[in-house]
């Protein structure tokens, strides 16, 4: 990344809200205070800079107050976690039966409307992602009728052969053993995640348009206080709930010049999982406005690093709704794993594929032009941050997209 064009000469930021949209995430939204605690310490002892954690300060569901003094500029942020984790874990609530019943609707939606094959030709480490859970409940239904199979053969060693079909019975109990071990395997939490936008083909339940709407309140009342900034930052799945929400908040005319600067970063973003859908017209439509409007600056950092992440796809060009002129966003830049983690750090945490989706959120031993704890603590919005940047060379913007209408 090169400076193209001279900086602006800005005043600094002393106040910013940030809201943080959480992927498909069923866990308390504590983890997120604890880790940005234990991160922000680790990267401003690594940066010389000083982050100060405080308890919440503002309304809202959960969320907690910054100090810091970064560049020798004293910052106070408050940040709120914008939860939907309960729906989340509703929608996680079903049975192992139920759970095989999605794993078979969910591989029809991608593998029949043909998502599947053209998601394939972006990146294959989400797509080997998706197909991972699909493979292993499969690998595990296997296991278990192998298991009575050999059963049956010792049971009808003493009794008559019918009796064999007794040593069916133990398939539920070792399936449920596998569910148990999820926390492990991961495969019922990917299945369910996948299965959350592959059930509606790719539109927004009720539910969770409801609480994007919640969202978009939120953040428009705080468009009204008294802060410099007021900052958006969408990980995983969160990511493409917040373009809706912002598309949709800039729509109500939620956000004006004359009020705090309003500001949007994506992390690790799946949003084609979803814009590929045949039913995600309102995704679609939403990545075209937020494309095109010059209000909110917009940058979405990825990292080929990042197996569950489309790494430096534009969301927008690959959907195939690129406005055809006048594209002002994202700006797609590269955290850079490689790179920003020292040569021990990057071994230790290579082959841990969920741990690196999170690493955006963490701090870098060799930290480079992405810093999280900058980015929502620091003296400077993000537009300023990454003023005059250019996008990463090595960024993915054909469209590949097969449904790309954006009409309701």
């Amino acid at each position: 990344m090169t400076e193209q064009t001279p900086k602006t000469v800005t005043k600094p930021v002393h106040r910013r809200r940030v809201f943080y949209i959480p992927g498909y995430d069923p866990i308390h939204p504590r983890r997120y205070r604890e880790l940005y605690r234990k991160e922000s310490a680790a990267q401003a002892a690594i940066s010389d800079y000083e982050v100060t954690l405080q308890p919440k300060k503002t309304s809202g569901t959960y969320g907690w107050r910054v100090t810091a003094n970064i560049e020798n500029i004293e910052t106070t942020t408050d940040i709120e976690v914008l939860v939907w984790a309960d729906i989340v874990r509703d929608s996680m609530d079903v049975g192992i039966l139920a759970t095989y019943a999605q794993l078979l609707r969910t591989a029809w939606c991608y593998i029949g409307s043909g998502a599947l094959w053209r998601l394939m030709k972006l990146r294959k480490g989400p797509v080997i992602a998706a197909l991972y859970p699909v493979v292993f409940l499969l690998v595990q239904l296997l296991l278990s009728l192998l298991a009575a199979y050999g059963l049956a053969k010792l049971i009808t060693l003493f009794l008559p052969w019918w009796a064999g079909f007794a040593a069916l019975a133990i398939v539920p109990g070792l399936l449920n053993w596998f569910k148990k071990k999820d926390n492990k395997f991961f495969a019922y939490y990917l299945m369910h995640d996948y299965a959350y936008a592959a059930s509606t083909k790719g539109a927004n339940p009720p539910e969770l348009e409801r609480r994007m709407a919640e969202f978009t309140a939120q953040i428009t009342a705080a468009l009204k206080q008294d802060f410099d900034e007021v900052l958006v930052v969408g990980h995983s799945s969160g990511a493409h709930l917040a373009v809706s929400v912002l598309a949709d908040l800039l729509r109500q005319d939620g956000a004006t010049s004359n009020g705090p600067k309003l500001s949007f970063l994506s992390l690790g973003q799946v949003v084609p999982m979803v814009s590929f859908l045949p039913k995600a017209a309102r995704l679609r439509a939403d990545l075209r406005f937020m494309a095109a409007q010059t209000m909110v600056p917009w940058i979405d950092v990825t990292a080929p690093g990042d197996g569950c992440a489309f790494a430096l796809c534009d969301p927008v060009s690959v959907s195939g709704v690129a406005p055809e002129q006048g594209k002002t966003g994202p700006l797609v830049l590269s955290a850079a794993f490689t790179q920003t983690l020292s040569p021990a750090r990057w071994k230790e945490l290579r082959w841990k594929f969920f741990r690196l989706h999170f690493q955006y959120l963490c701090a870098f031993d060799q930290p480079g032009d992405y810093d999280y704890f900058k980015i929502t603590a620091g003296g400077q919005t993000l537009g300023q941050r990454f003023e005059g940047r250019a996008a990463s060379g090595s960024r993915i913007e054909t469209p590949v997209n097969k449904f790309t209408a954006t009409a309701l």
